[in-house]
């Protein structure tokens, strides 16, 4: 993904990334101070927000093949299990109950799998949402502060899952976090945001 001269205005955040190369098949981190611009541009990367001028050149990569977790994440309403299986549904991909099953043990959701997913503490919404988004198998998965809401044992459990997963499909990670101490390890390749600007370090 090469990202240039894209700007945008939102409140008090003027966004201007010049020039801004996302290596496929790496983990990126995004890290940053609140209010740099780290939410707008992944915004802008997924098609949400339309930028005031530049472009976001996906390079072969289809909609269909990102994903992007926010740090407050949209749930369907419907229960646990029918959230995750949700993008397999509307791809027409064979549902794994086993599989599914085996994901929710692992994060501590099998045994309530059949809750209202509203009801969900925001660690247990973060669970869901980072289960949703990887269950499908996308190229690229963008997270917004999504491991910020987690106890350190779960934090611990998410970082194995997404190095496996990265093991396994070679897919690129651009991860959001102000906790650069905590997440460093994670990173392939970091790339620092001040004042809506990329900078070096």
């Amino acid at each position: 993904m090469r990202i240039t001269e894209l700007r945008k205005k939102v409140g008090k955040t003027d966004l201007y990334i010049e020039d801004l190369k996302i290596e496929s098949g790496m983990i990126h981190g995004l890290v940053g101070p609140n209010g740099c611009g780290k939410t707008t541009l992944l915004k802008l990367i997924m098609g949400i927000t339309e930028p005031d001028s530049g472009t976001v050149d996906l390079e072969g990569l289809e909609p269909t093949d990102i994903t992007m977790m926010s740090q407050r994440p949209y749930l369907m309403h419907a229960n646990v299990y029918d959230n995750i299986v949700y993008p397999l549904k509307i791809m027409g991909e064979k549902i794994d109950v086993k599989k599914i099953d085996e994901l929710l043990e692992r994060v501590g959701l099998l045994d309530i799998k059949d809750q209202y997913a509203g009801s969900l503490s925001s660690g247990e919404r973060q669970k869901l949402s980072f289960l949703r988004a990887i269950v499908f198998k996308p190229k690229m998965i963008l997270m917004d502060e999504t491991l910020s809401n987690l106890d350190q044992e779960s934090e611990a459990l998410f970082k194995e899952m997404i190095l496996e997963r990265h093991r396994e499909d070679g897919s690129t990670w651009l991860i959001v976090s102000h906790q650069w101490d905590e997440m460093n390890d994670l990173f392939d390749r970091v790339h620092h945001m001040e004042k809506g600007r990329i900078v070096e370090k």
